[in-house]
């Protein structure tokens, strides 16, 4: 029992660690560069060297009291922007997959009806430019020659830079997790909401940690976006801050896209594969393969019903 609580004492230490000191480290160390510096010096290394010199010489930080106040307050300060950043992300992350984007405030659920209407626009047109090449394709199959897929992946990348289905939210993450349930509904007839949580507990072990972990890394690209937030405000004493927010913001983006993608992926893969199983526990026309007319029985029996009237 001791060495279990060890273990999972280092476990909590290392996320600790890597999860909100570390970052909110490197965090305090650009606010001191950004103070010591200014707009007027903002590459000068002799200032900073010579102004963390001076700090490092006063009398309070000299002894070992005030050593250990010292480093026990840059701990706690880089903890507490960790844990601003952690809570900003999840701000962030709600954002991007714009799950209830129709229960916005006013102004945001304006903006954002507009900008989905606009990417659906833009998606229609890609689609239809998909479609002919599609069907220009299949037409020079049957007359037995074959045409070349350059254009043809060419419409189809542009088509999946907007989004992988018809746009129902504003942003491309929100849209490539929304795709899943749409697939599922028109190929399976299976809403997502309502088997999910019921297969998630018939996947195996290896299925849940790669899907966990696909979240996980979800989660770290938007609170990455958080700190390139928490980055801006510093663009005000000195300027060069505004490059790291930029270069943050970017690498979050790209993070981000990549972790949905992954992340969604995976639900998808393991629905398909695991939602015969969730049918066969639940003695829904055990050993038939899945079928939409199967998919309609596992929706209906997973749906709860409404509530009385009263």
């Amino acid at each position: 029992m001791g060495g279990l609580l060890t273990e999972l004492g280092k476990k909590i230490a290392e996320r600790w660690l890597s999860l909100l000191v570390l970052p909110g480290a490197l965090y305090l160390a650009v606010v001191a560069t950004a103070c010591a510096l200014g707009h007027t010096h903002p590459f000068d290394l002799s200032r900073l060297t010579g102004r963390v010199t001076a700090w490092a010489t006063l009398p309070a930080v000299g002894t070992v009291g005030g050593g250990a106040v010292l480093l026990a307050a840059v701990l706690a300060g880089a903890a507490a922007a960790g844990i601003a950043a952690q809570a900003l992300g999840s701000a962030v992350e709600r954002l991007c997959l714009a799950v209830d984007w129709f229960a916005w405030p006013r102004p945001f659920r304006l903006w954002a009806a507009w900008h989905t209407g606009r990417r659906r626009r833009r998606w229609a047109a890609a689609a239809r430019v998909w479609h002919r090449a599609r069907e220009d394709a299949a037409r020079a199959l049957a007359r037995g020659r074959r045409t070349d897929s350059a254009a043809r992946q060419a419409a189809e990348h542009a088509l999946t830079r907007i989004a992988p289905e018809e746009p129902a939210r504003p942003t491309w993450s929100g849209d490539r997790l929304n795709a899943v349930a749409v697939r599922l509904d028109r190929d399976l007839h299976l809403d997502l909401a309502a088997v999910w949580p019921h297969l998630w507990l018939v996947l195996p072990e290896e299925t849940r940690a790669e899907i966990t972990a696909a979240r996980r890394a979800l989660a770290r690209a938007t609170v990455l976006a958080a700190w390139s937030l928490l980055y801006l405000p510093l663009t005000v004493r000195w300027w060069p801050a505004a490059l790291i927010t930029v270069i943050v913001a970017l690498t979050a983006r790209v993070r981000t896209r990549a972790a949905t993608d992954t992340y969604a992926l995976l639900l998808e893969a393991a629905t398909r594969l695991y939602a015969r199983d969730l049918a066969d526990r639940l003695g829904l026309g055990p050993g038939e393969p899945l079928t939409p007319e199967t998919g309609d029985t596992l929706t209906r029996h997973l749906t709860p019903s409404p509530p009385p009237l009263g």
